[in-house]
């Protein structure tokens, strides 16, 4: 890398390399570096005009130093700017001595033969023009190279048309690269590092085909008391957790192809993502990384009633009944009574009860129950799209839950 002296420096060392087979192909010559329309004046001697009429950035080199500072700003590397020129080399001189094509021979010789800037024609051109004595080019580990650019007559002639109005003259051109220029800021480098540890770890993301209470099938929904039981491939991570809605446990029985775990009792009932998070155990000692995630499936965990009452108030009754796990706050609520068909009339009434938000989680579920019909009532409840299950077995102590409307 070198300074902002760099693009003159290399301009200024093209004259050492130049000057000399110049002189010896044509007595007197000099070499220039004006733009192609200040020499006119100067037709009567001959010299060789290097002009550098365009900068690019140089593709290779470009983006070598992304990136260069740390997520809050501060510079990591110095930054650098990879820049290629363009000279447009034109020969002026008596042509009846043919003295523009012996310096054009003599130009494209010496390029052909000493295609690189030296680090002794950078310091010769440093001594000479004084402005650039601290010019640091000759430390750019990657060196200057001159090459021939092969320009059609049509792209000649869109060249020589930026110069107003002046004479095309016998002209060749040629590229400079790279040329690597650096700022001036001083980054902050971090300290080396003490050890190196390379890990590899083959890509076994974990997969779930399935998701059940025990002893149940796969789709079946889930209660705060069921076992839930996960099967899949890649299971068995260095640190296996489960995500299931908000909450992330770690299973106590987990193997390649199943997961066995009770469901957590601080999980809502509803629609829940269900995924399988692994870390990886790297360093010494040995800490926790992140690892895969496997797909996300969607399991059901429904809300189970009991303790149904009817309070009959002076503003008519209200029907309560404990859920659990506990309705917490902006889960949408219902409840729904249908009567029992075994001592109903022939038709059985149905009812349904939209409850308003919850600020804060609750165990109780109540809503006003005025002008609903006498008669025994199965009650639902759903809560965000799961349904409470019912017991339609009389004979089962689990029957219902029912509430008696009088």
């Amino acid at each position: 890398m070198s300074n902002y002296m760099a693009i003159a420096t290399v301009t200024a060392a093209l004259y050492e390399v130049l000057y000399t087979p110049v002189q010896a192909a044509v007595a007197g010559a000099k070499v220039q570096f004006r733009r192609p329309d200040r020499t006119s004046g100067e037709q009567g001697s001959p010299h060789v005009n290097a002009y550098l009429y365009q900068v690019t950035p140089n593709a290779a080199f470009r983006n070598v130093d992304v990136p260069t500072r740390r997520a809050d700003g501060t510079l990591v590397k110095q930054p650098v700017a990879a820049l290629d020129l363009h000279y447009l080399f034109t020969f002026h001189g008596n042509d009846d001595q043919f003295e523009p094509q012996l310096m054009l021979g003599a130009v494209a010789g010496t390029l052909q033969a000493q295609p690189l800037l030296s680090p002794q024609n950078i310091q010769s051109a440093t001594q000479k023009f004084p402005v650039l004595k601290t010019s640091d080019l000759g430390s750019q580990v990657e060196r200057i190279r001159f090459t021939p650019t092969a320009l059609s007559l049509e792209e000649f002639s869109k060249l020589w048309s930026a110069f107003f109005q002046v004479e095309y003259s016998l002209s060749t051109a040629y590229q400079a690269s790279v040329v690597l220029i650096s700022g001036q800021a001083t980054p902050q480098e971090a300290l080396p590092v003490q050890q190196r540890r390379l890990y590899v770890a083959p890509f076994a993301q974990p997969a779930i085909t399935g998701a059940m209470p025990k002893g149940g099938k796969a789709g079946e929904p889930i209660q705060l008391t069921s076992t839930l039981v996960i099967q899949g491939m890649n299971l068995l991570g260095d640190i296996t957790t489960v995500q299931i809605g908000d909450v992330t446990v770690t299973p106590p029985v987990v193997t390649e192809n199943s997961i066995i775990m009770p469901v957590p009792g601080n999980v809502q009932a509803g629609v829940l993502g269900l995924q399988v998070v692994q870390q990886l155990l790297l360093g010494d000692p040995a800490e926790a990384h992140p690892g895969w995630e496997s797909n996300v499936v969607a399991v059901v965990l429904q809300p189970v009633l009991s303790a149904p009452s009817i309070t009959v108030t002076a503003t008519g009754p209200t029907l309560s009944v404990t859920v659990k796990p506990d309705v917490q706050p902006g889960q949408m609520v219902s409840l729904m009574l249908n009567q029992n068909p075994t001592n109903s009339p022939p038709t059985p009434t149905a009812y349904s009860f939209v409850l308003p938000p919850f600020p804060v989680a609750s165990s109780t579920l109540s809503c006003d129950i005025t002008g609903v019909a006498s008669g025994v009532y199965f009650i639902r409840a759903k809560v965000d799209g799961a349904e409470s299950p019912l017991n339609f077995d009389s004979s089962n102590p689990s029957f219902g839950p029912t509430v008696t409307v009088i």
